[in-house]
């Protein structure tokens, strides 16, 4: 009540994405004080890597909280059914982003990893630095997100600016980076489709082609200089 009391009061209210415009809204904000202004990133601080033209294997990337919201025993089941070679690299500690989420979610994915038979191709690394997660990106091919919701999804702008084609779920800021099959894809959270949408990244100049398109889209819209410019521009006509 206290948080909805200050957001009508507010002069202004940004927020991060469409589809947390879309929950102000629904919260009771008017549409004339919602102002859209996403989180920046420096694109420059990301390796903008070259496709590995002697390596077969790809490196399928997850970043973020380990949490079930995110749904990662799809990611699991769908490489399970690849016939190409890969590795699954999940980057992030186990944590509950509820207090209704029942713990134990870090061992089932790896039990679930057992059963399906690929344990010794996926690599779980547990917490990591925010300053090290350049060396993880460098490392990727492909970076997959599978949430269920997000009202951002910080590593999926993170990924992009390291030059990775990205295959997600609609949410957060996936829906307005990804323009279909030419930054990635957005897939529908069936294990079947994310399994023939990560076949079509199989392709080496494919995802170089993406993933060089969707950096400078992040750079364009999401370079630090940009978003303060909108922050300024809001500041002034108040």
């Amino acid at each position: 009540m206290t948080f909805k009391a200050s957001a009508k009061s507010a002069d202004a209210v940004v927020v991060s994405s469409k589809l947390e415009y879309e929950d102000a809204i629904e919260f009771g904000i008017k549409k004339d004080k919602l102002h859209v202004i996403p989180m920046g990133i420096d694109v420059d601080e990301y390796m903008n890597k070259p496709v590995r033209q002697n390596e077969d294997t790809i490196n399928i990337l997850f970043v973020g909280r380990i949490a079930r919201v995110r749904r990662i025993e799809i990611l699991l089941q769908a490489v399970a059914k690849l016939s190409i070679p890969f590795h699954v690299t999940l980057v992030g500690g186990e944590e509950k982003t509820s207090s209704l989420s029942r713990p134990g979610y870090l061992d089932e994915l790896n039990k679930l990893c057992k059963n399906l038979n690929i344990n010794d191709r996926v690599t779980f690394t547990g917490p990591v630095a925010q300053d090290e997660l350049f060396n993880w990106y460098s490392k990727g091919d492909i970076f997959v997100y599978p949430s269920l919701y997000e009202n951002f999804g910080q590593p999926i702008l993170e990924a992009a600016a390291a030059g990775l084609p990205i295959i997600s779920t609609p949410v957060g800021v996936a829906q307005e980076i990804i323009t279909e099959n030419e930054t990635g894809f957005l897939f529908n959270g069936k294990p079947k489709d994310l399994a023939d949408r990560i076949t079509q990244l199989a392709d080496h100049n494919l995802r170089k082609k993406m993933g060089d398109t969707l950096r400078e889209t992040v750079r364009n819209l999401y370079g630090w200089g940009n978003i303060i410019e909108k922050y300024l521009n809001l500041y002034q006509s108040l």
